[in-house]
């Protein structure tokens, strides 16, 4: 099925509506109401809602989470889209970074479930996520490939080294400039 969507065509969008309109965004809540609410006066037909259990639209739910940030979906469900959404306040590097990947992951997981396209978007305000000395483990991810794949390793706590999570594919991104040192990428499935 063709992807009627350009999801990061769209974001793309939103955040230059941002940036025009000096839209303030201060956390994730505020990230995901605001897309919200612009994705409901561009798209006609299709249904906007936060923070769907992932039952709602497939019955094996057996994913790496269970709640969906964002879906747009059409009235018989034949086309469905899910955006998940990253906006780190309080420093944790490794392990936001490591947050990062559970993201992709769940992302690659409602695709292979049938969803229509799936999308990544996370925005930073700290240097630290995209550059930094420390280029080994996931920070080369972040900091020097611009891509993520493979078995990525939990960074930092209980399960350091151990506990892993593994993506099915590659999935280069680019840092893009927002405002204010912020930044943000957009990874779609």
């Amino acid at each position: 099925m063709d992807a009627l969507l350009d999801l990061r065509q769209l974001v793309v969008g939103f955040f230059l509506y941002v940036k025009t309109n000096n839209i303030e965004i201060y956390n994730e809540f505020s990230l995901q109401h605001e897309l919200g609410i612009f994705l409901r006066k561009k798209l006609q037909g299709y249904r906007i809602q936060f923070e769907r259990n992932v039952s709602y639209f497939i019955p094996d739910n057996k994913t790496i989470k269970k709640e969906i940030d964002i879906t747009i979906f059409n009235e018989d469900k034949s086309e469905k889209y899910a955006i998940e959404l990253k906006c780190p306040l309080n420093g944790q590097y490794p392990e936001q970074m490591y947050s990062f990947v559970k993201d992709i992951k769940f992302t690659e997981e409602l695709k292979s479930r049938g969803f229509t396209k799936t999308a990544t978007v996370t925005l930073v305000s700290d240097r630290p996520f995209y550059e930094g000395r420390n280029n080994k483990g996931i920070y080369k991810f972040f900091r020097e490939e611009h891509a993520v794949y493979g078995s990525i390793f939990k960074p930092t706590g209980v399960g350091k080294n151990e506990d892993c999570i593994t993506l099915s594919g590659r999935y280069d991104f680019i840092w893009q400039d927002l405002s204010e040192g912020r930044k943000y990428y957009i990874i779609e499935i």
